[in-house]
Parts: C-alpha cells; sequence; structure tokens
C-alpha cells in the first residue's frame, strides 16, 4: 500500500525549508524541463538506482514522489522501489502535475543546472 500526500499536504510541507522532504518527479527529462513542481529534482525511472543516493542519500529522510497526474503509475513504481532500496519514509503526491496545475499552483521550469546558473547570475555569481 502506498502511503499518499495530497496537495495541501504537499505544499505546507515544501514552505518547510529545514525539513521539507526530497521532492522527486519520475518522468523523463523533457517532462521535467517543461515544467515541475518547485524544488523538484529529476528522476526518471530508468535512472533511479543510479541516481538516488545523490539526490536522497539518507534513507531516513522524507521522500515524495510524483508524476503527470492521477492516470500515471510511475510515482508509484519510483516509491516502490524506493522502499525496496531501505527508503522508510516515501510517500507518493497521487495528483501529480495535474492535481497541482487544478490547484493554481506554481510551477517552475528548465531543469536544475539552468535554474541553479539563473539564480547565481541574478546574485552576481559566476557558476
Amino acid at each position: 500500500m502506498q502511503s499518499l500526500i495530497s496537495t495541501s499536504e504537499l505544499a505546507l510541507a515544501l514552505q518547510n525549508q529545514d525539513d521539507a522532504p526530497t521532492l522527486l518527479e519520475a518522468l523523463p527529462a523533457p517532462y521535467f524541463v517543461k515544467e515541475h513542481l518547485p524544488s523538484a529534482q529529476n528522476l526518471p525511472l530508468d535512472e533511479l538506482e543510479r541516481r538516488i543516493s545523490q539526490l536522497a542519500p539518507r534513507r531516513d529522510r522524507p521522500v515524495v514522489v510524483y508524476c503527470s497526474g492521477p492516470t500515471c503509475n510511475n510515482s508509484h513504481t519510483a516509491a516502490a522501489r524506493l522502499r525496496q532500496l531501505g527508503y522508510s519514509q516515501v510517500r507518493v503526491y497521487a495528483e501529480g502535475k495535474l492535481g497541482w496545475r487544478e490547484a493554481g499552483l506554481a510551477f517552475e521550469h528548465g531543469d536544475g543546472a539552468s535554474m541553479a546558473r539563473v539564480q547565481a547570475e541574478a546574485v552576481g555569481v559566476r557558476p
């Protein structure tokens, strides 16, 4: 059984910068670059085992996985694999991008490297 998180619970959890969950989008990179939830990191299913230790090094910390919406199973598949790898606090945001959009919440665009570069340049730092 998957542990689910609602839109309102996730939005609130992401506001808590000290204890926010690691947020992972379980879709291929082009979908992530187009739009993703704030602070999310991209982790396509075919890269999960190879990249998870970089994105979520502590297996005892909260992790939330999402994909496009209720009809997409990538988040459930990723959550099951994370539990098999020993992650103890994994939840699925089953409403995904569709639910986030329907709630009128903002998205980020681009990949993490691009966003970090733009943020650094905004404060006068060249990465």
